[in-house]
């Protein structure tokens, strides 16, 4: 799954990679969360490419109070096409969700050594993602969103066994295009390619919220990695009369 994320690139280079004609001003966003707002990628009525804001949360249409549905930031992709409160949006409302790192944590124990995970040569990527309007009773609208996932590859499966869905940059045009068949989109959707990606162990910092600046991607340090936690040794056998305190295979 993917809870935390980050978008710390300069507004102009995220707009040269995706390719949208806003020239939006946002600051770095370091630990992005859900139910806050976030850039999005979606198709325009021209064809072309739009930025925009969406609530990180996805809300189906059909949904009368946001309080009685769960928060749903993610989606696996396996199963949204047999969804009724995805199918649709994975026809018709494909976007992207544009990032240059994100968060796993690996259980160790009852401790969780958070990593971020990003593109070796930093470059700025895309989540694939579905968005939805939600209307409520009073007239009011919002749009929503949430990253689809899938299963983590080697060697990132170690950390957790999901991972957000990343798009290749051959895939972004056909996954954005409504005309894309629900097959041909369902072929694009990826996890992070290991080749070009690294995971990089980091301090507990990131656990806040409120900690949103550069200070929660530090690499943590070998001497202030937390040592594993020292196996337990089995339990020792009653010793029967004739044994010399040596054990036995039998």
């Amino acid at each position: 799954m993917c809870g935390r994320y980050a978008l710390i690139e300069l507004p102009e280079a995220v707009r040269s990679v995706l390719g949208y004609i806003e020239q939006p001003n946002f600051p770095p966003r370091y630990n992005i969360a859900p139910t806050q707002p976030v850039p999005v990628v979606v198709r325009a009525d021209n064809g072309g490419r739009r930025f925009t804001l969406m609530r990180w949360g996805f809300l189906p249409s059909w949904v009368k109070d946001p309080n009685d549905f769960p928060l749903v930031f993610n989606i696996r992709s396996e199963s949204a096409a047999e969804k009724p409160s995805f199918r649709n949006a994975l026809k018709r409302r494909r976007c992207l969700m544009p990032a240059d790192g994100f968060y796993e944590w690996r259980k160790a124990g009852k401790n969780a050594q958070p990593y971020l995970i990003r593109r070796a040569d930093r470059r700025v990527f895309a989540f694939a993602a579905l968005w939805e309007t939600f209307s409520a009773a009073d007239g009011s609208e919002i749009d929503t969103v949430a990253i689809l996932t899938t299963a983590a590859p080697t060697p990132f499966d170690a950390i957790h066994p999901r991972s957000p869905a990343v798009l290749r940059d051959g895939d972004v045009a056909g996954w954005l295009d409504p005309e894309t068949s629900e097959a041909e989109a369902r072929a694009c959707i990826a996890p992070p390619q290991s080749d070009l990606f690294e995971a990089i162990a980091i301090g507990p910092a990131i656990n806040k919220v409120a900690n949103d600046d550069a200070s929660v991607q530090t690499p943590l340090d070998d001497a202030a990695a937390p040592e594993p936690p020292p196996a337990r040794a089995p339990r020792a056998k009653p010793s029967r009369p004739d044994d010399d305190g040596q054990g036995s295979l039998f």
